[in-house]
Formats: C-alpha cells, sequence, structure tokens
C-alpha cells in the first residue's frame, strides 16, 4: 500500500504545482464602475430650503448633504401607527419571504458551487458480483479448445470495496469564473432583498398617507354636505316666506347633490387604498382591525431632509448594486466561455480491496489501486464554443447597458423627487393662501346676501370655490408628506446603516 501513497503524494505535488500556475484565469477581471461625475441632480441654482406655508403640514424644509440618512427613516414622520404597520409588514411580507428565501438559494448554490469546484470529488463504492470461469484445455494439435461436459466451471463470487477520487485541475480559471458568476448572484439578490425592503417600507407610508388624505377628504365633503344641507333649509323657509324664488331653491339643492355625488368616489377610494395597504403588511382586506384610522393631522413633516452627493448613489441605490452584480455575473460568465477553449486536464485515483469471502474483504491483501491524469482539448465542436464566448460577451455588454440605464433612471428619479418637494411647497403656500381668502369671500358673501347685497347664485359660487380650495389644501399638504418619503426611498433608505445587513 506504501506505493499508493508515494505516488498519490507525488500526484499531490503535480496538482499544486499544476494549481500554482493557474493564478492567472482567462477572460476579463470586473472592474467596479465609477461613479457618474455630476455635481448636482439637477440645473442649478438649487434652493437649500423651501417656502414655508402656515398651518400643519406647511413647515420649511432644508436640504442638508452631510445629513444621514437612517435606516428607519419613517420614524422622522413620528407616527407610532406608521411604525406598527411597517413593523408588521416586515414580519409578514410574502414579498420579503420570498426575496429572503431566494437569497439562501444563490448562497447554497454558491456553496454547492465551491464544493464541486474546487475541492476533490471523493465516494466509496463496494460491489458484489457472483460469475463463472470456464474451463479450457489443449488439444493435441496445439490449439486451445473449450471445455466440454469433461472439464466442469468453475463459479466464484468477488466483492470489491475501494476509494475513487478525481478532480479536476483549474488550469485556466473556468471553475473560478463560475463561482464568481455565484458570488455575484449572491450578491444580486442580496440587494434585490434590500430593494424589496425599501419598496415595501415606501409603499407602506405613502399608502398610509393616501388613507389619512382621502379621509380627511371625506371628513370635509361630509362638513359640507351638512353646510348646504343646512343652507338649502333656510333657503326652504325663505321661499315659503316668499323670500327668495324657485331658481334659488333648485341651485341650492343642484349644489347639494352635485357635493354628495364627490363622496362615493373618495370613499371608494379609500376603501381599496386601505385593501392595498392590508395586502402590504400581510394581512386579508377583511381584516378590519389590522389597519388603524389614520389622520392626516397627526403625522410631523420632516423638516431636514438628506441630499446625499450623486457620486454616493450609486453605492446606497439597492437597484443599481443589483444591476452592478448583474454585469459581474456576465463579465465573470466570459471567462467560462474562453476557459471552455483551452484543455482540461483531470486527475484522478482509486484504492481498494478484493476477495471471494465478503467477510474477509477488508483484511485480505490484494490490494488493488490506480493513479492516472487526463487531458482533453476540444478540436471540433462545429464553432459551438466560440458562438457561446460572443454570445457571453453580447450578454456582458447588455448587462454594461443595463447599468447605465439603471444609473441614469435612479438621478432621474432623485432629480424628479427633488423638483416635486420644492414644487410641493410653493403648491401648498398657495392653497393655503386661496383657502384662507375663499374662506373670507365667503364669509362676506353670507353677510352680504343676509342683508340682501347679493344674489343667491353668488353665495353659490363662494362656497363652490371654498370647497374646491380646501380639498385642493388637504390635497397639496398630502403631496409633501409622500414626496417626502419619495426622497428616502430615491436616496436608497438608508439600508448601509441598518444593523441587520
Amino acid at each position: 500500500m506504501w506505493v499508493f501513497y508515494r505516488n498519490c503524494y507525488q500526484f499531490a505535488m503535480i496538482a499544486m504545482m499544476l494549481g500554482s500556475l493557474s493564478a492567472c484565469m482567462v477572460g476579463p477581471d470586473f472592474e467596479t464602475p465609477e461613479s457618474p461625475k455630476v455635481n448636482h441632480y439637477t440645473k442649478p441654482p438649487w434652493p437649500c430650503r423651501t417656502v414655508s406655508a402656515p398651518g400643519h403640514g406647511g413647515a420649511s424644509q432644508q436640504f442638508i448633504q452631510t445629513k444621514a440618512i437612517s435606516a428607519e427613516w419613517w420614524s422622522l414622520f413620528h407616527s407610532d401607527k406608521i411604525n406598527k404597520l411597517i413593523c408588521r409588514g416586515i414580519a409578514n411580507s410574502p414579498n420579503l419571504t420570498a426575496a429572503k428565501s431566494t437569497l439562501q438559494e444563490a448562497r447554497e448554490n454558491l456553496n454547492a458551487g465551491i464544493g464541486n469546484g474546487l475541492y476533490p470529488n471523493i465516494g466509496a463504492q463496494v460491489t458484489a458480483q457472483r460469475g463463472s470461469n470456464t474451463g479450457f484445455f489443449s488439444s493435441s494439435n496445439g490449439t486451445s479448445s473449450v471445455a466440454t461436459s469433461g472439464i466442469p466451471s468453475s463459479v466464484f463470487n468477488l466483492f470489491n470495496a475501494s476509494l475513487n477520487a478525481s478532480y479536476l485541475l483549474d488550469f485556466f480559471g473556468g471553475i473560478r469564473r463560475q463561482i464568481q458568476d455565484l458570488q455575484a448572484q449572491v450578491e444580486y439578490q442580496y440587494f434585490e432583498l434590500r430593494a424589496a425592503y425599501l419598496s415595501l417600507t415606501s409603499n407602506i407610508v405613502t399608502t398610509a398617507i393616501t388613507i389619512a388624505s382621502l379621509h380627511k377628504q371625506i371628513c370635509v365633503t361630509k362638513q359640507l354636505i351638512r353646510e348646504q344641507a343646512e343652507q338649502l333649509a333656510i333657503i326652504k323657509k325663505q321661499f315659503d316666506l316668499g323670500g327668495v324664488s324657485q331658481i334659488d331653491v333648485v341651485a341650492q339643492q343642484t349644489q347639494l347633490a352635485q357635493t354628495k355625488a364627490t363622496l362615493p368616489p373618495l370613499e371608494k377610494s379609500w376603501a381599496q387604498t386601505r385593501h392595498l395597504l392590508a395586502i402590504l403588511v400581510g394581512a386579508f382586506p377583511s381584516q378590519r382591525c389590522v389597519i388603524p384610522s389614520l389622520d392626516l393631522d397627526e403625522l410631523h413633516l420632516p423638516t431636514t431632509l438628506p441630499l446625499r452627493i450623486p457620486s454616493a448613489l450609486v453605492r446606497q441605490r439597492p437597484d443599481i448594486r443589483a444591476a452592478e452584480a448583474l454585469w459581474e455575473a456576465a463579465n465573470a460568465q466570459v471567462g467560462v466561455a474562453t476557459a471552455n477553449l483551452y484543455p482540461q486536464i483531470t486527475i484522478n485515483g482509486s484504492w481498494g480491496k478484493s476477495n471471494t469471502v465478503g467477510s474477509k474483504v477488508f483484511g485480505s491483501q490484494s490490494n488493488l489501486w490506480n493513479i492516472g491524469a487526463g487531458i482533453f482539448q476540444p478540436l471540433f465542436r462545429g464553432g459551438a464554443l466560440l458562438a457561446e464566448r460572443r454570445a457571453a460577451i453580447a450578454a456582458y455588454d447588455a448587462a454594461a447597458a443595463q447599468y447605465r440605464e439603471t444609473v441614469l433612471q435612479a438621478f432621474k428619479n432623485v432629480a424628479d423627487t427633488l423638483r416635486a418637494i420644492e414644487a410641493d411647497a410653493r403648491e401648498m403656500r398657495a392653497q393655503k393662501q386661496a383657502e384662507t381668502a375663499a374662506y373670507a369671500n365667503l364669509y362676506l358673501v353670507k353677510q352680504q346676501f343676509r342683508l340682501g347685497g347679493v344674489s343667491y347664485l353668488s353665495l353659490l359660487d363662494a362656497q363652490r370655490q371654498y370647497q374646491q380650495t380646501r380639498i385642493s389644501l388637504v390635497q397639496a399638504e398630502a403631496s409633501r408628506y409622500a414626496d417626502t418619503a419619495a426622497l428616502f426611498q430615491a436616496l436608497g433608505g438608508g439600508w448601509w446603516n441598518s444593523n441587520c445587513q
């Protein structure tokens, strides 16, 4: 057996020397792409602070480049209800569960690739056979003839136990390129998980804001309906006394009916948005206790907002990092396709024992062993290997282009959100001014109407204007909250500051 060990040692040394020659892998090495050489998200000048407006949700917001993004950025809205919804969503979301499982699958595929590629394959084998040897004898003319019935055959049992080992030398780096591909797939799935996490939390926040906005619009509409119903009752009394005409009564009835007609669409949107929020937190729409009542006045508008420098965005957006990982995987596949053009060197060996008696196999002195090596060089495959390499290069170019597209879209996303926040503040101020003016106008028109100074049509017009400005003000306030949440999402959500990486 010492001969087998000596030869194994010699072949192991050869394998080590050959392996040391494989440090230089064929195919391109992937390099982390440089950050875009831009200094601004939008065309300067850019205001450092938004305008303010009186009332709730009208505070000025300041952009600070050095401000860190909290991993729990939604807590800046100071809403315990939203915080609890997000905790429930993180714990119960099927999308997050699927993303986590897919990441675990990628990690196990990487482990399998390392085990199959970088380590020798060793297996044990035990066989049992039963056969016969037919006897032979020499004839008088010197030729051999098969034994006839006079020469009996020998029936025997044969038992073998052996260890077999084989190892494919990664001389040109094809296996290591495959492992790089698997590692890139793990990174891709990791950032897909971070993107799913960011999307879930952002959707919960914006959906909750939408519910709160619709709830407030419904409350405003119901209040207007009550006021208009009271006004109709007054008009009818005045009509009975001959103070107004039938036209005034009909006009008020029409105004009330029109206002009532705006209520069902709001209630439908409110209910459907609640259904969506229930799904986001992993519940059924029928589970009413899951979704609390949400009020826009309970939210706090963050007054200091982070504005990361453009060069940092490409390292913080999960979708960009995922696109980069796919680009790296495509790069590794070019190396794999290139390595397939070169020879494949394999060493293998086996050692075992054999005996005709099963109980004596491991005690037998009949040792069996062999050590060998082989080399395979593709010579003709109809151009398939070259075509596969060209396809891998094309896939690499496509992944690179997709990465650049993702970066451009990310910068557009941030730029759009910044402009939206700045415009929301100006709209909020304008809507507040319009609401204040509409209320003052309605008050004066009511006074003049009681004194007979204006017609009832003027009063209806003042009521209509005030209704529209109140609804518009609620919508403008909700837009400020929603677009603020969108900014945190556009900047990556602060996942890199999370303790759970």
